[in-house]
């Protein structure tokens, strides 16, 4: 019962400041707005190509490799490159140069001499991609020529030097489910979000110290683990409330994706908060006055930028990634990203008992700092 009363008291406190529920609902939902919007294109799937026009002049005498570069055009025309024949006097690397065409190629039986346009780097790319592919697989059909010129080999290069087509085939799963830069930023401001709960929980001692009103609680006949137990309860609701608006509000106002898994999704988010909630009492008890709370501000802004929460971290090695998985936003992140778009509920799992875990061994040492002291 004594627990309930701290924690309603608590909770009174936090309702009334109003400049808390402002920042920790206002400034991710600003962030999400903000970000989201001018870092769309980096998130997205679709890229427009544009006009891949090759200019080639053929020098070619062998008529096996003239037959296969015959099936090459018209493979590589239904992919959509336009291929023009320059004329005997036409001077291919100016109109490259000029931008009239993509690229430019001279064809003959030794191989072929390539010029890209540096203008359209995309289309110059694609085409170059797919002459050497070209190359590639006349040159093997050639080899195997020499090996064995006989009749039935004969075919066998015809038909390998003839398949060209399908030269990029792409498989995914759940394709048109895939984040956007909204939906990402709508995750990772809200795990950020949530461990800012830990400024809140470092003051919730040093509160009752500056008003003066540790010393009455120490000789009120309530134990300190109930006072503890009930601050923690009710930081813990209230952060948790807000962090519940701001997916709320971000899916309804903004369209942010969230899956169908809430439960989830939910504990996820709850025990990130008991976490940072842990983390802010343990800083208190380990740390003197404001010391605390810079201390805080700057382990918040690391692990929200290794974490991933302003541009996603997709360094698989070295020390970076090292630190980065170190980070609960980046382990929150994560999980997170399986529930919603791989529709894995079971994610939520390791996440959870991370994050339990680590709040318990704060809260242990928290508990011992506090049954060490006189007053709280």
């Amino acid at each position: 019962m004594n627990i309930l009363q701290i924690a309603r008291k608590e909770l009174l406190i936090h309702l009334r400041d109003k400049r808390t529920f402002i920042f920790m609902i206002a400034f991710p939902l600003v962030l999400i707005l903000i970000l989201g919007t001018a870092l769309t294109n980096a998130f997205s799937s679709n890229l427009a190509v544009g006009d891949m026009n090759l200019l080639y002049k053929d020098n070619i005498r062998n008529g096996q490799l003239a037959s296969s570069w015959g099936q090459f055009v018209q493979a590589s025309q239904q992919e959509g490159i336009t291929f023009t024949k320059a004329a005997a006097d036409e001077d291919g690397l100016k109109t490259v140069q000029d931008d009239q065409y993509t690229a430019y190629a001279e064809l003959s039986d030794d191989g072929i001499k390539y010029y890209g346009s540096p203008k359209n780097a995309i289309e110059n790319n694609i085409i170059q991609g797919m002459l050497t592919v070209y190359a590639d697989k006349f040159n093997l059909a050639a080899a195997a020529f020499k090996a064995d010129p006989s009749p039935s080999s004969v075919a066998n290069i015809t038909v390998a030097s003839g398949s060209f087509g399908n030269f990029i085939q792409e498989t995914s799963l759940n394709k048109d489910k895939q984040p956007g830069s909204i939906d990402y930023y709508a995750i990772s401001m809200t795990t950020m979000i949530a461990f800012y709960a830990c400024l809140p929980a470092s003051a919730l001692i040093q509160n009752e110290r500056t008003r003066r009103t540790a010393i009455r609680l120490g000789a009120s006949p309530v134990s300190k683990i109930e006072i503890f137990t009930g601050k923690v309860l009710a930081t813990t609701i209230v952060n948790f409330l807000c962090i519940a608006i701001v997916v709320l509000f971000s899916r309804l106002a903004f369209k942010a994706e969230w899956g169908s898994h809430y439960i989830s999704i939910a504990l996820v988010l709850l025990t990130e908060v008991v976490l940072a909630v842990s983390f802010g009492l343990a800083c208190s008890y380990l740390f003197n006055g404001g010391a605390a709370r810079a201390f805080i501000f700057i382990v918040i802004q690391v692990i929200s930028f290794v974490g991933g929460a302003y541009f996603p971290i997709d360094i698989t090695s070295g020390v970076v990634h090292q630190i980065s998985q170190l980070s609960p936003l980046r382990w929150a992140n994560q999980g997170l990203t399986q529930i919603i778009y791989s529709d894995q509920a079971s994610a939520a799992i390791p996440v959870i008992v991370l994050n339990v875990g680590l709040s318990a061994a704060l809260l242990i040492v928290s508990g011992l700092y506090m049954r060490k002291r006189e007053g709280l």
